[in-house]
């Protein structure tokens, strides 16, 4: 019986990812959440589109870990690629995600970042490539916060008696990323690249305020290119598998990284066209959720 090929790309690919100029001197680099105010555009960094090798982790996972890349793979469940509690969730229901999906990635957390043992989920993002989607993959490298804004996070979402206890402490914190396909099958299209942190130099990070409606002001890093980073991809991940994202961890900026293997404490990433992906295949979705991560 003839086997019918996969028509997931797999392997190493040259693609193009968007990377963004620095913005000229005086200049502030600013994004709007939503519509920017009249006469202003929504983004006012100009983009620098480049051709990237981008290499395959499927076969890999283990080879990678937070304190040297700044990613994890968590391969699925050996259970079918079930998770426990994974037919409860609907994610068309934000209450849902929020009540049955939420204490998943708490756990997941807990159990995969050592020394972890507070988790606080502060906001996820549903992306759908679908041109009616309200949020659509990013298609443009990017961290999502920065050394500031994680700050801002803590106070905005603890108690500030024990925001201002936990850093008195010292206590290490990080933001986290906690990425999963919602397609029923392999991502085909639009995957999702990363780069390696011990790759990534604190001069490719471009500050960036991120103004939401409302008034609040967050900030994130656009991402320069730099021949040096080195930039991954999971072929065809599926929905039982997990992807760790870390934007920030307080043990980079201690003296000497914090310890020899701490390399940075920041993952770029962003959505890209792979040129092998079939014309007629299935738009990704995916699911995001951000968290704040404490300890040892």
């Amino acid at each position: 019986m003839a086997i019918t090929p996969s028509p997931v790309p797999r392997g190493p690919v040259t693609a193009t990812l968007n990377f963004s100029h620095p913005p000229p001197p005086g200049v502030i680099a600013v994004n709007y959440v939503e519509d920017p105010p009249a006469g202003e555009p929504k983004r006012n960094l100009a983009i620098n589109p480049q051709a990237v090798q981008i290499h395959d982790i499927r076969g890999r996972e283990f080879e990678f870990s937070l304190d040297h890349d700044a990613f994890l793979p968590i391969p699925a469940p050996s259970n079918n690629g079930d998770v426990d509690g994974e037919e409860t969730v609907n994610f068309d229901d934000e209450t849902s995600i929020t009540k049955h999906y939420y204490p998943q990635i708490t756990s997941l957390l807990l159990s995969h970042v050592p020394g972890a043992d507070r988790v606080v989920l502060f906001d996820h993002t549903i992306r759908r490539a679908a041109p009616s989607a309200k949020r659509t993959p990013v298609m443009l490298a990017h961290v999502d916060q920065t050394p500031k804004s994680v700050l801002q996070r803590i106070h905005r979402h603890l108690p500030s008696d024990e925001a201002a206890s936990l850093l008195a402490k010292g206590t290490r914190y990080r933001i986290i990323n906690v990425w999963r396909s919602l397609n029923a099958g392999p991502v085909e299209s639009n995957p999702l690249a990363f780069a390696s942190s011990a790759s990534f130099r604190v001069d490719d990070a471009i500050p960036v305020e991120h103004r939401y409606p409302g008034g609040y002001t967050g900030e994130t890093a656009a991402v320069a290119h730099h021949t040096g980073q080195k930039w991954y991809y999971w072929s065809g991940m599926t929905p039982g598998e997990r992807l760790l994202l870390e934007c920030f961890d307080s043990a980079s900026l201690a003296e000497g990284g914090g310890s020899t293997e701490v390399r940075g404490g920041r993952t770029p990433h962003t959505a890209f066209v792979d040129p092998r992906t079939r014309p007629d295949a299935e738009g990704r979705e995916s699911i995001e959720v951000r968290a704040l991560v404490f300890g040892p």
